[in-house]
């Protein structure tokens, strides 16, 4: 089937929680995502599909989140809240050429589904005051594109994802073969690209180009922590563009946010082979700021032809600790010693002792 929205077309969504329908929490998410129990169904929702179209000539489906928002921060609201627009157990999904704004939760969220294509969309919410209102969220999805859109949201443009602590190992769904490609973001609360936090299913083999992340806390970030095991792996980030951006390039790795207390503290996720090329932008306080541990270090990372102007005047505009890798080329601001140097031809230059965590400056 096919939903078509017509130019001018508005599908509202009811501000009022008391007429939604309730549904089991995600089997990855444990007992809730926000509150134990059941949680509110989305506007759109749809489950084992397959050869679905949501499209149209640029009409808007709104969630009208204000409220939502605003019961949600006063802890008002009983139940977890519903993305606007969710597809589960789907495939060969196409959503394309439609507006999607004001989400009382996150705004797009194709959940366990492979096929996926989503492309020439506008999403919406406001910058501030919008608790997570993550613009598309790919959750333990493969076969997925997303292409030529613009992202402007109160929480992550894009957020990958594959499941919560032991739950999300659990259920075992990861994300993978994923290609995002020419798109405009904004992001004054998190990133404009994000994998994670919840990646306990695994996340691999994605593709990241052509993006523009303006005016935003963070352009892309990898996020994850102890008690998430799998891994975050094969990750390539090409022509990024970064304007007005506090922090660039961000690795996390202890981000404790955890379901209940059922989780393995030793469940160390993998971070590896990701490489940044053609990275290039101007006002970024800090450029790089990989902060890997002792149990989650960062290895086999990739930096080319880096040029990022910076507004920050402290030495340590590039950040690293407990990471290994390579620089090749040119990379501007000077990277941190922990990688090693590389000419064009990809021959080694020198090899520096690891710089050590007490280095970094951790107050930006």
């Amino acid at each position: 089937m096919t939903l078509f929205l017509d130019e001018g077309a508005v599908i509202l969504g009811v501000d009022d929680e008391a007429y939604w329908p309730l549904m089991p929490p995600l089997p990855s998410y444990g007992y809730g995502r926000e509150r134990r129990g059941p949680r509110y169904g989305s506007l759109i929702h749809g489950q084992n599909l397959r050869d679905v179209m949501i499209t149209g000539n640029n009409g808007t489906i709104d969630g009208q989140g204000k409220r939502w928002w605003k019961r949600f921060r006063q802890r008002m609201l009983n139940h977890t809240r519903g993305p606007l627009v969710q597809i589960m157990y789907s495939s060969d999904i196409l959503i394309s050429n439609i507006t999607l704004r004001n989400p009382p939760f996150w705004t797009l969220h194709p959940y366990d589904c492979k096929n996926v294509t989503i492309r020439n969309m506008t999403i919406l919410a406001p910058l501030y005051d919008a608790p997570n209102t993550d613009g598309i969220d790919p959750d333990s999805c493969e076969d997925v594109l997303i292409e030529d859109c613009y992202i402007s949201v109160g929480d992550d443009g894009i957020a990958i994802k594959s499941g919560w602590d032991q739950y999300g190992a659990a259920y075992g769904r990861p994300s993978k073969n994923i290609l995002i490609r020419n798109l405009v973001v904004r992001s004054m609360a998190s990133s404009g690209i994000s994998i994670g936090s919840e990646m306990s299913g695994g996340v691999s083999n994605v593709t990241v180009e052509n993006i523009i992340v303006r005016d935003s806390r963070r352009a892309v970030r990898i996020k994850t922590a102890a008690g998430r095991g799998a891994y975050v792996q094969d990750i390539k980030y090409k022509n990024i563009t970064m304007e007005n951006v506090k922090v660039g390039i961000v690795i996390k790795t202890d981000y404790n946010d955890h379901p209940d207390g059922g989780f393995d503290p030793e469940a160390f996720p993998v971070i590896r082979d990701i490489s940044y090329t053609s990275i290039h932008g101007e006002l970024v306080r800090v450029a790089v700021r990989i902060h890997g541990s002792a149990d989650i270090p960062v290895r086999n990372l990739t930096f080319k032809d880096m040029s990022v102007g910076i507004t920050y005047k402290k030495e340590h505009v590039f950040q690293c600790a407990y990471v290994s890798g390579r620089v090749i080329g040119s990379i501007f601001p000077r990277p941190c010693v922990n990688l090693d140097l590389y000419d064009e031809q990809e021959t080694l230059v020198r090899k520096s002792d690891s710089e050590s965590a007490s280095d970094i400056d951790y107050d930006i």
